[in-house]
């Protein structure tokens, strides 16, 4: 499992008092959470359903290659399927700038951080060092900007 699907479900299961890797021999792991801070886990030898307070997942750490989320965004929502065939992993954010200006941000960051990175209408996508594959969507919310990133890892 990449580096990222970790930085995202170590946290939130380490609150639950669990420790997850991916299961071996076609076993799937999958979690989710929603704006509540209700996380579900579907494990190999386990489910369960947790409810933490929702400033955790706001207070979430999010990284691509070291990029994270603009400063001050929130993280809303997460889903994460993984076997043994990679995973993928789904997050909603709330950033406060207007979507070009987010857009712009993420180009930047994964340009500095030597990253294939491109843009195209409202989506920026590109393509991790260890060649997991990521598209950033972002949309007008008001005067700032709503946006979903999805991930496929291929470990």
């Amino acid at each position: 499992m990449s580096r990222f699907a970790l930085l995202l479900i170590l946290p939130a299961v380490s609150l639950a008092g669990c420790n997850v890797s991916k299961g071996s021999g076609g076993d799937n792991v999958s979690m989710s959470t929603d704006d509540n801070g209700q996380i579900s886990m579907n494990l190999p030898f386990a489910k369960a359903n947790v409810k933490l307070p929702a400033s955790v997942l706001h207070k979430g750490e999010f990284d691509i290659d070291g990029v994270k989320l603009m400063p001050g965004s929130t993280m809303h929502g997460f889903n994460m399927d993984a076997g043994d065939k990679g995973a993928t992993i789904h997050v909603g954010f709330d950033a406060p700038k207007s979507p070009d200006e987010v857009r712009a941000y993420f180009l930047d960051q994964f340009k500095q951080k030597g990253d294939e990175a491109s843009q195209s209408g409202n989506t920026v996508s590109g393509k991790t060092k260890e060649g997991d594959t990521f598209v950033i969507a972002v949309e007008p919310s008001g005067q700032a900007a709503t946006g979903t990133i999805a991930i496929q890892s291929k470990d």
